[in-house]
């Protein structure tokens, strides 16, 4: 399959942002450079894994003496909604951080699921004409401390936990394993 490339070095906005209700939504990363907007879907589970891998990716430049990749008290980062037309160019299966020593930037990959048996991600390179469609983002460390912030209140917006066995809870409560399948609440009690 021919590979598409989408590259942004210092794109104008990359954020994480959801279409949807809580427990009904769909995860977005999206990238904006001028006119062009690309916009990935994935997993909740995977914006979370990449907030919490990029703030330890951050906390060790930190721990280096890189400078601009400390952490900002109360950094809010942008609360804009997502950019429209939202077109899903790929869903992501792989993503991967990385650390550009030249230009003191961190650069984020996003992979497209890939169907085929023989694919192993660790062996593809991104330079090679075949392979699964990509998008890759280099941001200053401030940036992705924004990405970050945005990210943790995107994901902690979702449904609250049932306080017994904390699975997401309804508006009309939820069958909670810890009550025998009997329903526990709602979000009103």
């Amino acid at each position: 399959m021919a590979r598409r490339r989408h590259l942004f070095d210092h794109p104008d906005r990359f954020v994480s942002g959801t279409v949807g209700q809580p427990g009904a939504r769909t995860f977005f990363l999206q990238v904006r450079e001028g006119a062009r907007v690309v916009s990935v879907s994935l997993e909740k589970l995977q914006v979370a894994a990449l907030a919490d891998r990029l703030g330890d990716l951050l906390d060790e430049l930190v721990r280096r003496g890189i400078e601009g990749a400390e952490d900002v008290p109360d950094l809010v980062g942008d609360t804009a909604a997502l950019d429209e037309p939202l077109n899903e160019v790929f869903r992501a299966g792989t993503l991967s951080l990385g650390w550009d020593t030249a230009d003191d930037l961190v650069v984020l990959e996003a992979r497209e699921i890939v169907d085929d048996e023989d694919y192993d991600p660790e062996e593809d390179d991104t330079e090679d004409d075949d392979g699964p469609d990509l998008v890759r983002v280099r941001i200053t460390p401030r940036y992705a401390r924004e990405f970050i912030a945005r990210a943790l209140r995107i994901i902690a917006s979702g449904r609250p936990p049932c306080p017994l066995c904390g699975q997401p809870l309804d508006p009309q409560g939820h069958l909670c394993p810890r009550r025998n399948g009997h329903s526990h609440g709602t979000l009103l009690n």
